[in-house]
C-alpha cells in the first residue's frame, strides 16, 4: 500500500484525535509473540541447538535480521541469516493463517478510528509475507499503509521505520501517536518524535522519555489516545 498524502481541511480535523496512528503488530496489534518464541524452539531445536524463553525475549521487537543473526551468536546452529529468517517466517505464518490473535482491545480500537477518518499505519519489524495476512483479516483499507522490516534500510529501535509511516501520508510525527509493546519498538517511535504509547506485554517497558505506559488497551477508544500522551505531546 502506497497512498498520496493525507490531505484535510480544517473542517474536517478533529483536535481530539491524533493526525494518525502508527501500529506495532507482533505483541500490540496481535498476540504472535508466542508464535515466534515456538518457532525459534523449534528451529533450534531441529538444527541440534539449545534455546531459552529467556533468550528468545532478547530478540522481541527486533529487526528478523538482527534476531536471526542473534540465534545464530546464541544457539550456534549451522544456519544462515536468510535460511533463519525463512525458516520462522514460514512457521508464523501458518499459525497465523490458522488463527489470528488479536490483542485486547486492538482491534476494537482499530477499527473505531478507521471508522473516525484516523488513517492507520502499521509499521512492523516482520516481514510484508506476515502482515499482509494479519491485515488480511480486516476489512478494506483498515489501514492506509504499512511499513514492514524487509522494506526499510534501519530497523527499529531506529526512528525510520516511524519517519516513513508518517510520510506516507504527509503528518507530523509529534501528532500522531504510536501503539508499542517493546522497549526496541517504543525507542524507534520516540526517537521519530512521535508521542507513544507503551502497552508492555512479553517484556517489560523501562521509563523512556516520550511514552506513557498503560496495562492495555482493552477499553481505550479513539478520543482517549490524545489525552493519554497528553504528557509527553510537543510543547506540554
Amino acid at each position: 500500500m502506497r497512498p498520496a498524502p493525507l490531505t484535510r481541511t480544517d473542517g474536517d480535523a478533529d483536535a481530539g484525535l491524533p493526525a494518525a496512528v502508527l501500529w506495532d503488530m507482533d505483541g500490540t496489534l496481535v498476540d504472535t509473540e508466542p508464535y515466534w518464541i515456538q518457532a525459534e524452539h523449534e528451529l533450534v531445536a531441529e538444527h541440534g541447538g539449545q534455546w531459552s524463553d529467556e533468550f528468545a525475549h532478547e530478540l522481541v521487537g527486533n529487526a528478523l535480521e538482527v534476531s536471526a543473526q542473534l540465534i545464530i551468536d546464541k544457539s550456534h546452529i549451522p544456519l544462515t541469516v536468510p535460511e533463519i529468517i525463512d525458516g520462522l517466517l514460514g512457521r508464523v505464518v501458518a499459525q497465523v493463517r490458522r488463527e489470528v490473535p488479536w490483542r485486547p482491545g486492538a482491534r476494537e480500537l482499530l477499527l473505531e478510528l478507521d471508522g473516525l477518518g484516523v488513517p492507520n499505519l502499521l509499521v512492523t519489524m516482520s516481514w510484508r509475507s506476515l502482515a499482509d495476512v494479519v491485515v488480511g483479516g480486516l476489512p478494506d483499507g483498515t489501514f492506509r499503509a504499512l511499513v514492514t522490516g524487509d522494506e526499510v534500510a534501519h530497523g527499529k529501535p531506529h526512528p525510520e521505520p516511524y519517519l516513513a509511516a508518517a510520510r506516507l501520508v504527509g503528518v507530523d510525527p509529534a501528532d500522531c501517536v504510536a501503539l508499542e509493546d517493546s522497549p526496541t519498538g517504543v525507542r524507534s517511535a520516540t526517537a521519530a518524535g512521535v508521542p507513544t504509547i507503551a502497552i508492555p506485554h512479553v517484556v517489560p517497558v523501562p521509563d523512556i522519555e516520550g511514552a506513557v505506559r498503560v496495562t492495555g488497551l482493552d477499553g481505550v477508544r479513539a478520543h482517549d489516545l490524545l489525552t493519554i500522551v497528553a504528557s509527553v505531546r510537543r510543547g506540554a
